[in-house]
């Protein structure tokens, strides 16, 4: 059940910010809705877009602010911001100045609203959560990031064109990096109960295409329109959902690591129950020796930009 007042905050107001924005309107999570930005003139603007399709939905309270005082008592404050992936761009070519924007925000969230839960969705998610969680120094799984729930998302859809199966009865992971040292796990991934490798049709070649479709996909979406927006805005409002409503969902979320299959010192993404206290615990599931290499490539690949 939802409670009877929600309040997200949305730090950085560019195409993604604005298109979680949109998502949770239409969602009715909350009751209140912060947009945070350093252009005010423009998130007035977006304010306005905003309310004025009120009369259709319901009823939710926005506030366009340069001000983080506004985002007090916030249940999530998501954070969006950050310089965006350009065409031939990684996500990790964004480190250092995205890594700069996050040592700024996450104090002034952590002084403003210090008992929300802290969503991390700007790139190279994994690296920013990981320094979110150093600087914000609140109790673990309170700071966590999208990480591999969109790659999950699409790798479970691209399955779904060969299988010829809804994409929400397949439980298949893509973990690691959100970015190009993600991997699939297939050993474990199970359609309707019956393993992924015992499925007619199942052939490693077809899964692998599956997945390179992927780890391409964000590449060819910025190629083609310059941003993705409309996925990982729908992905924000699935994970606040499951936060405010205490679902206990399992999703791939960036969490620091703690022996997670013998690694630490870094975030990436691990199945994780989400509920009302962010990440309420990680599932160490079982991988084989080749997901077992890959996780520590992604892990070192990582590393090598802390």
């Amino acid at each position: 059940m939802l409670n009877d007042h929600n309040k997200i905050s949305i730090v950085g107001c560019g195409k993604v910010g604005m298109t979680a924005a949109y998502a949770i309107t239409l969602s009715g999570l909350a009751n209140e809705l912060v947009l945070v930005s350093r252009d005010k003139d423009r998130i007035d603007g977006e304010e306005l877009d905003l309310e004025h399709g009120s009369m259709f939905l319901k009823h939710l309270e926005v506030i366009a602010s340069n001000d983080y005082r506004d985002i007090k008592n916030s249940d999530v404050v998501v954070v969006t911001a950050g310089a965006a992936q350009k065409p031939g761009e990684t996500r990790l070519d964004l480190t250092q100045k995205n890594l700069a924007i996050i040592d700024d925000i996450i104090p002034k969230i952590v002084k403003h609203s210090p008992g929300s839960i802290i969503l991390i969705v700007s790139n190279p998610v994994d690296l920013l959560s990981y320094r979110a969680y150093k600087i914000a120094d609140l109790p673990k799984g309170r700071v966590f990031g999208s990480g591999t729930s969109l790659d999950t998302a699409r790798f479970r859809f691209h399955l779904s064109e060969f299988m010829g199966v809804n994409p929400r009865s397949i439980h298949a992971y893509v973990l690691g990096e959100h970015g190009d040292s993600s991997f699939p796990v297939i050993s474990s991934a199970v359609v309707g109960g019956q393993l992924l490798s015992t499925f007619p049709g199942f052939s490693k070649e077809k899964v692998m295409k599956a997945y390179e479709k992927t780890k391409d996909a964000a590449y060819k979406i910025i190629q083609a329109k310059g941003a993705t927006y409309y996925a990982i805005g729908t992905v924000v409002s699935h994970i606040v959902r499951s936060i405010l409503r205490d679902s206990k969902s399992v999703s791939p979320a960036s969490i620091p690591l703690h022996n997670y299959h013998g690694h630490s010192g870094i975030a990436l993404s691990v199945p994780c129950v989400i509920g009302r206290n962010g990440v309420e615990d990680s599932l160490e599931i079982k991988l084989d020796w080749e997901e077992k290499k890959a996780l520590e490539h992604s892990v070192n690949t990582l590393k090598g930009y802390l």
